[in-house]
C-alpha cells in the first residue's frame, strides 16, 4: 500500500520530485567534483615535496655507527631507518627516520636522540611534508597551515552542499505534514510513515546521487587536464596527472546518501510530535512566530516591500545556505581578484619593472667560489658567447662593519644616529656601530665598468660603497628616501666576519673578540647600484669590490663556499626564442662540469603570469562553484514553493491584490536574496583592501585604476540574473494555478 502511494505520490507531484532530483544530482555533482579535485592537489603536493625534499619524516645527524641505527630501527613507533649516504660524510652520519603512526613523531624523536645522547639541535623534521598530513610542530608558533585552510574551505563547501539536499527535502516534507497528518488520524504509526518517506527518498536521490558522482570524477578529471596543458610551459614542475582514491568516493556517496536518509527521518519525527488534528490543520506555509516590520522594504516599496520582507523572514531556514553560499562567493571572489590585481601592480614595481633592463639571463653556478671559477675555461669562452651584450660575474656575500660614532652622516645624526634608523640590525660596540655590510663581489671587468658609470676613478685597490640608508623614520618601502649613510671624508671600512654578527634573524649581535678585521679603502662613495638583479636592504652598508683585491682579502674576514651568479644581457631586442637559445647555450657551456640553476626574465614571466592564471582560475572556479550553490538553492526553494505559497497569494488577491502586484512583490524578494550578498561584501571587500592597500604602502588611485571592476560587475549582475530566473519561473507556475481553489483545497494532490 504504501509503495503503490509512495510511486502515485511521485507521479502527481513531478516538480517537488524534480527540485529534489536536481538538488541531489548537483550535490552529489559538486561534492564528488570537490573532493577529488582537493584528493588530487593534496597527492600532488606530497609527491612535489617528496621529489625536492625526499620522504623521510625525521633525521638525525651525528657520529653514529651500526649499533646506533639497530637501536633507532628497534623502537617502538619506528617503521624503517636509512642511512642517507648523499648526506652523510667521513665523520658524521645523517639518519631519515620513518614511522608508524607519524603523528607521534615530535614525541618519539627527542626519546630517540636522548638514547643516542645527541643534541637536540641533531634532530630535524621534514615539516613541509608532514604539514601536508596535518602534523605540525607543537612548538611552532607559525606552523605551515595551507593544508588545513584548504580543508576547511573543502568542509564548508562540503557542508553548504549537504544543505542542498536537505533544504530540497526540508521544503518537500513540510508541505506534506496536512497530508501525512490525515493519515495519522485514521492510525498510521510514524514508523510506517518513516518507512513510506525513505523509500521515496531513495527512489528520488539514487540515481542522481550516483550519476552526479561519476559525473563530478569525470569533471575532476577535464579540469586536471586543462590545468595540466595551461601549466605543461612552467619550467621545474612535475606531470601532474589524474589522481584518484576509491575512499573519495565511498566518503561522497556516504554522506551523500546519509544526508537524504536524515532529511526523510526528520518529518516523521515532527509528526511523531504533534497531534493529527494539528498535523491536519497544517497547510504547509511558512510563516512567522512573531511579526516583524521591514521599515526599509516598506518605504522603498510599500506594502508590497512589507509583504516582500515577511515572507523572507519566515523562510530564512531554507535561505541560509543561498545567502551564505552567495555571500561567500562574492566576497571571495571579489577579494581574490583584488588580492591578485594588488600583488600584480607590487610584483611590477618591485622585480619585472624595476629589473627589465638589467637582465635577460641569469644562471647560477652552485657551490662554486667565483675564486675558483674565474680560473677555469668556462669563464673565457663564457665571455665569448655571440649572442651575449654584457655579462657579469658576482658572488654576495655577508659581512659586517664597524662605523665609527663620528663617522655617521650629518642626515643621520640629525634624525637621531644609526641605532634610531636602523633598529635591532645595528649593535653599539664600543665606541662604534656595527652594522650588516653585505660584499658584492664583482668581476674586475664589471668593476671597472662600474668605475665608470658613477664617474669615479678606474681602480682595482679598493671598494666602492653604496652610501645610503633608508629613511624609515619619514618614508615607507615602497617610496622610500634615501639619506647618505656616512661621512664621505672617511677613507677606509673596517669589516668583519658575518658570522660573528649574524643571528639568522637579520639582526646583529657582536663578536666573540676574534681579530678577524681587515681595513678596505673608499675608492668611490656612491647611492647608484651596478646592474645586477639584486635586493638590497634599506639599512645595509653594502661594499662592492674586484675580484682582484677580494682575492687579498677573503681569507682574513672568513671564507664560506658560495654560488656564483652570472648576469647576462642578451642583445637589443632579443625575443623569447633568442633568450632560449642563450640559454641553452650557457647550459651546454657549463651543464656538464657544474650544477646550474639558469632562468631567462620572459620565460620567467610568462611563467608567474601562468602561476598567477592558475591560481585566480582555482580560487575563482571555487567562488564559482560557491555561486552555483546558493543558486541552486535558491532554484530549488523557488520551484518547490507551488503548495506552500499558493495560499498565501490567494489570501493576497482575495483582498485585492493583481497579478501584477504578486509579479512585484516577486521582484521585491528577488531583489532582496540577490541584493544582500551584494550589500554584506561590499563594506567587507573595501575595508580589507583598504586595510591591505595601506599596509603596503600603495597609493589608491593606482589600485583604483587597475582594480577588477568589470568582473566584479559581471559576477553581480549573474547573481541577480540567476535569481530573477528562478523567481520568473515560481512565479509563472504560481500564476497559472487557480487561485481561487487553494483556499479550499485539502486534496493529497
Amino acid at each position: 500500500m504504501w509503495r503503490d502511494y509512495s510511486i502515485s505520490y511521485i507521479k502527481k507531484n513531478r516538480a517537488s520530485s524534480i527540485s529534489i532530483i536536481v538538488a541531489a544530482f548537483i550535490s552529489a555533482l559538486f561534492l564528488s567534483f570537490l573532493c577529488s579535485l582537493f584528493y588530487g592537489f593534496w597527492v600532488y603536493e606530497v609527491e612535489g615535496i617528496v621529489l625536492e625534499e625526499g620522504d623521510w619524516q625525521g633525521r638525525i645527524t651525528g657520529i653514529m655507527d651500526a649499533d646506533d641505527l639497530t637501536m633507532i630501527q628497534s623502537f617502538g613507533n619506528v617503521k624503517k631507518a636509512v642511512v642517507n649516504k648523499d648526506l652523510s660524510n667521513g665523520q658524521e652520519t645523517v639518519i631519515d627516520i620513518y614511522f608508524e603512526d607519524a603523528r607521534s613523531i615530535f614525541q618519539d624523536m627527542p626519546l630517540i636522540a636522548d638514547r643516542l645522547e645527541v643534541e637536540e639541535d641533531a634532530v630535524s623534521y621534514n615539516l613541509l611534508l608532514l604539514s601536508r598530513y596535518l602534523i605540525h610542530d607543537p612548538k611552532d608558533e607559525s606552523p605551515p597551515l595551507l593544508m588545513t585552510f584548504y580543508l576547511v574551505i573543502l568542509l564548508i563547501v562540503s557542508f553548504s552542499l549537504i544543505l542542498i539536499i536537505r533544504n530540497s527535502f526540508a521544503m518537500s516534507m513540510n508541505a506534506r505534514i496536512h497530508q501525512l497528518g490525515i493519515f495519522s488520524s485514521v492510525g498510521a504509526s510514524p514508523g510506517q510513515i518513516r518507512t513510506c518517506l525513505i523509500q521515496e527518498a531513495v527512489v528520488l536521490s539514487l540515481a542522481p546521487i550516483l550519476f552526479g558522482s561519476i559525473l563530478g570524477i569525470a569533471l575532476s578529471f577535464g579540469v586536471t587536464q586543462a590545468i595540466e596543458l595551461i601549466a605543461a610551459d612552467i619550467p621545474g614542475r612535475h606531470e601532474a596527472g589524474f589522481r584518484y582514491h576509491p575512499m573519495v568516493f565511498g566518503v561522497t556517496i556516504l554522506s551523500s546518501f546519509l544526508t537524504v536518509l536524515c532529511s526523510a527521518w526528520l518529518p516523521a519525527g515532527k509528526l511523531s510530535r504533534m497531534t493529527p488534528l494539528e498535523a491536519i490543520r497544517n497547510t504547509g506555509e511558512w510563516k512567522l512566530k512573531k511579526k516583524k516590520h521591514s521599515h526599509i522594504l516598506q518605504f522603498l516599496f510599500g506594502i508590497e516591500g512589507e509583504l516582500a520582507g515577511n515572507s523572507i523572514k519566515a523562510r530564512r531556514k531554507v535561505m541560509y545556505t543561498s545567502t551564505l553560499s552567495l555571500t561567500l562567493s562574492l566576497l571571495g571572489f571579489t577579494l581574490t581578484l583584488c588580492f591578485f590585481t594588488l600583488s600584480g601592480i607590487s610584483t611590477g614595481y618591485t622585480y619585472f619593472e624595476k629589473y627589465q633592463s638589467v637582465w635577460d639571463v641569469m644562471a647560477t653556478v652552485e657551490d662554486t667560489d667565483i675564486e675558483d671559477f674565474r680560473m677555469t675555461q668556462e669563464w673565457k669562452e663564457l665571455q665569448g658567447l655571440d649572442r651575449v651584450r654584457n655579462l657579469a660575474v658576482y658572488q654576495r656575500l655577508e659581512a659586517a662593519a664597524r662605523i665609527p660614532e663620528t663617522g655617521q652622516s650629518r642626515e643621520l645624526a640629525a634624525l637621531g644616529g644609526i641605532g634610531m634608523v636602523a633598529g635591532p640590525l645595528a649593535v653599539k660596540a664600543d665606541d662604534a656601530w656595527l652594522v650588516q655590510a653585505p660584499v658584492v663581489v664583482l668581476d674586475d671587468d664589471s668593476f671597472m665598468e662600474y668605475c665608470r658609470r658613477i664617474g669615479a676613478s678606474p681602480r682595482l685597490d679598493g671598494a666602492i660603497v653604496l652610501n645610503r640608508i633608508w629613511d624609515s623614520l619619514n618614508s615607507n618601502f615602497r617610496y622610500p628616501r634615501y639619506i647618505p649613510y656616512v661621512d664621505e671624508r672617511l677613507g677606509t671600512v673596517v669589516l668583519q666576519e658575518a658570522g660573528e654578527t649574524g643571528d639568522g634573524t637579520g639582526r646583529t649581535r657582536e663578536g666573540n673578540g676574534k681579530n678577524t678585521t681587515v681595513e678596505i679603502p673608499v675608492i668611490a662613495y656612491t647611492q647608484e647600484v651596478p646592474v645586477l638583479r639584486e635586493e638590497y636592504d634599506g639599512h645595509a652598508f653594502v661594499q662592492f669590490v674586484p675580484l682582484s683585491l677580494w682575492g687579498e682579502i677573503s681569507g682574513k674576514i672568513g671564507e664560506v663556499r658560495q654560488d656564483t651568479s652570472i648576469r647576462i644581457l642578451a642583445a637589443k631586442g632579443a625575443s623569447l626564442a633568442d633568450m632560449d637559445a642563450l640559454e641553452g647555450d650557457v647550459l651546454e657551456l657549463l651543464g656538464n662540469k657544474y650544477g646550474i640553476g639558469i632562468e631567462n626574465r620572459i620565460q620567467e614571466k610568462i611563467t608567474n603570469d601562468y602561476m598567477i592564471f592558475g591560481y585566480q582560475l582555482i580560487l575563482g572556479g571555487l567562488c564559482s562553484i560557491l555561486a552555483l550553490i546558493g543558486i541552486a538553492n535558491v532554484f530549488s526553494n523557488t520551484l518547490g514553493f507551488l503548495r506552500q505559497r499558493r495560499r498565501e497569494f490567494a489570501r493576497y488577491m482575495s483582498i485585492g491584490m493583481t497579478p501584477s502586484g504578486i509579479r512585484r512583490l516577486f521582484c521585491i524578494e528577488a531583489l532582496v536574496i540577490a541584493g544582500r550578498p551584494v550589500l554584506i561584501t561590499l563594506p567587507i571587500a573595501v575595508a580589507v583592501m583598504g586595510y591591505m592597500i595601506k599596509a603596503s604602502y600603495l597609493d589608491p588611485m593606482e589600485f583604483m585604476a587597475e582594480a577588477p571592476i568589470i568582473p566584479i560587475l559581471v559576477f553581480c549582475l549573474s547573481i541577480f540574473g540567476f535569481v530573477a530566473l528562478a523567481y520568473y519561473l515560481g512565479g509563472r507556475k504560481v500564476l497559472r494555478c487557480n487561485l481561487s481553489d487553494a483556499l479550499r483545497d485539502d486534496t493529497l494532490e
